[in-house]
């Protein structure tokens, strides 16, 4: 297989997290520095930063509601709280899925399984995740249709279309679920600002039809044998 799968299969990194290792020079294959595209096989040694990575891989799946005021990363050098910091003690190598900015809380999954972590991300695979979003003020109905149909966030940058409904108003907020088949960066806070509606409070709340029910804000839990089953035939 190639490189960044076994690196993402160890749950050190993210395919292009792997990539970013191996530019490093940080990855040796049989004591040379690996390549982009380099192939790995069952016999060949494989050391990150000097320690050798085992071929055998027990994959681990877990479920984090996590709050604001946490990076989804699994280190960060200026020091900040990463959402590593809220999984339980002997939990392996496992890497966050996707992203939550430093302010979005909600569902984030964990796992050092690299072909689920690309199935779940990939744009292609077009995964559907949904959003409570709060805005201050209404939103009309004109409004709500031009967000559905897809908005400008960066010059030639336009959202694709998705699903948004009203759940709460009134003069003060709404409240809106949305979701999403595409993960550009801030996407839902973008699309809001774009239409002159920052967004007060952002939260996702499903991947699929996976939700955070019983799961306390900052609470971590391993996922079910059919959980895992219904993610990888998502």
């Amino acid at each position: 297989m190639r490189i960044n799968k076994f690196l993402a299969e160890q749950g050190v990194a993210s395919r292009r997290g792997a990539d970013e290792l191996v530019a490093e020079g940080r990855v040796t294959i049989n004591g040379k520095t690996a390549k982009a595209g380099d192939d790995v096989g069952a016999d060949d040694a494989v050391m990150l930063d000097g320690k050798l990575l085992s071929h055998k891989v027990k994959y681990e799946y877990y479920l984090l509601n996590k709050p604001k005021g946490y990076l989804c990363t699994v280190f960060d050098d200026k020091g900040r709280k990463t959402v590593m910091e809220l999984l339980p003690a002997g939990v392996g190598r496992v890497v966050p899925v996707g992203r939550l900015d430093y302010d979005t809380e909600g569902l984030l999954i964990l796992t050092n399984d690299g072909d689920l972590a690309y199935r779940l991300t990939a744009p292609q695979n077009e995964i559907p995740k949904t959003y409570l979003v709060r805005v201050e003020g209404t939103v009309t109905p004109n409004l709500l249709n031009r967000l559905r149909a897809g908005v400008e966030i960066e010059p030639g940058v336009v959202t694709k279309k998705c699903k948004i409904n009203v759940v709460e108003t009134d003069k003060a907020y709404t409240k809106l679920h949305v979701t999403l088949t595409e993960g550009k960066n801030r996407e839902i806070r973008k699309m809001f600002e774009a239409c002159g509606k920052p967004v007060a409070f952002l939260k996702r709340i499903k991947v699929g039809e996976l939700t955070l029910t019983g799961l306390d804000r900052g609470a971590c839990r391993k996922l079910t044998p059919e959980e895992v089953f219904y993610l990888k035939n998502l």
